[in-house]
């Protein structure tokens, strides 16, 4: 079977390419240009991801996409920043480009299958269904940012990660198959973000008209300024400069009046969410059910009832009260360990002091 791998650079997707070779498939690299080779190191991934291929003896190809990069998922995080939002650009990324534009790539090199070194696993039914499951090494799960996945392209795809228990069987491996970037360091958490300083890269893209606003109590106090919106996300409690009697957090963010507003610990917490753009893995039998959810990657699994209402948006109502829910940001719906689906939180909902 010929599988194209998308190939990073990393440990991870060079691990893909190697043991897919050992198992006697035709593999062949490809590797995203996603922006400019001298920007954020691009050109050291391209390098590696083709030293990587001929260590291995495989073919190697890179893909230009940087136009398509800059116009659907920077220009988005720009932009979502822009109207008070905290966007989720992996996302985005996994949905447009990845298993957009690089698995159209992967068939027009005749591959029968795309190979990725994400942490998550996949499974199919007798009857064909695709189901994605969370990965045996839960730390590095990476489930949550593969919700938008169809099952087309479930049909097309391979996590030859999935099942591996632990980063240090990875660079095992690795060093295993003597590949030249065995010890070479985890990826930063968004690629096109130098040293994760978002800030920076906002204010960098003159793109943002950037002017100093009120930071208003619910109470309706202005309580102090800020020198940008973009600046905060709901939940946050650091770097607010404020002078109160108990600790205040982010509690909205409207862009539009250019004002942040800040309360008190319970005003974080939300009963439930709003969320748009939803897509179903696995569509759900009823129009009200129950599931877990994850608000943010980082976010433990919790308990919800879910409404589905017109078009393609959904109501979700907490079992227990949840901290800092964030415009913009992915909604994931799980059974267990299976990913039912997702979408973007539009707003909480149902505001609850904790008790």
């Amino acid at each position: 079977m010929k599988i194209a791998v998308a190939m990073s650079g990393g440990v991870d997707s060079s691990v893909t390419a190697a043991l897919l070779k050992q198992q006697g498939h035709e593999v062949v690299g490809i590797t995203m240009r996603l922006f400019a080779p001298h920007n954020n190191g691009i050109g050291s991934a391209v390098h590696d991801a083709a030293v990587v291929a001929r260590h291995l003896g495989i073919p190697h190809h890179v893909a230009d996409f940087s136009p398509d990069f800059s116009r659907l998922i920077i220009g988005d995080f720009i932009e979502e920043y822009r109207s008070g939002h905290t966007p989720n650009p992996c996302v985005r990324c996994n949905r447009y480009i990845k298993f957009g534009l690089l698995l159209d790539t992967a068939r027009e090199l005749g591959a029968d299958l795309l190979a990725t070194g994400h942490y998550v696993r996949k499974t199919v039914d007798p009857d064909g269904t695709c189901h994605l499951k969370t990965a045996e090494y839960f730390r590095k799960d990476q489930s949550y940012f593969l919700y938008t996945l169809t099952q087309q392209q479930l049909q097309q795809v391979i996590f030859p990660l999935g099942t591996i228990e632990s980063k240090d069987e990875v660079r095992r491996l690795a060093r295993e198959f003597a590949l030249p970037v065995a010890e070479k360091g985890d990826s930063q958490e968004v690629c096109f973000i130098p040293n994760d300083d978002y800030v920076a890269f906002l204010e960098g893209s003159g793109e943002l008209n950037i002017t100093e606003g009120a930071i208003i109590h619910l109470n309706g106090q202005t309580v102090g300024r800020h020198h940008g919106t973009h600046r905060y996300t709901i939940g946050q409690r650091k770097g607010l400069g404020i002078a109160w009697s108990e600790p205040l957090y982010v509690t909205a963010i409207d862009a539009e009046r250019n004002v942040v507003l800040v309360g008190e610990q319970h005003a974080v917490y939300a009963g439930g969410l709003q969320a748009e753009t939803v897509s179903w893995i696995v569509a759900p039998e009823a129009e009200t059910f129950a599931a877990t959810c994850k608000i943010r990657y980082r976010h433990q699994p919790v308990a919800c009832q879910v409404q589905l209402l017109a078009g393609d948006t959904c109501e979700v109502t907490f079992d227990q009260p949840q901290k800092a829910v964030t415009p913009g940001q992915a909604l994931v719906f799980y059974r267990g360990d299976e990913v039912l689906g997702g979408g973007r939180i539009v707003c909480s909902l149902l505001t609850t002091p904790l008790k």
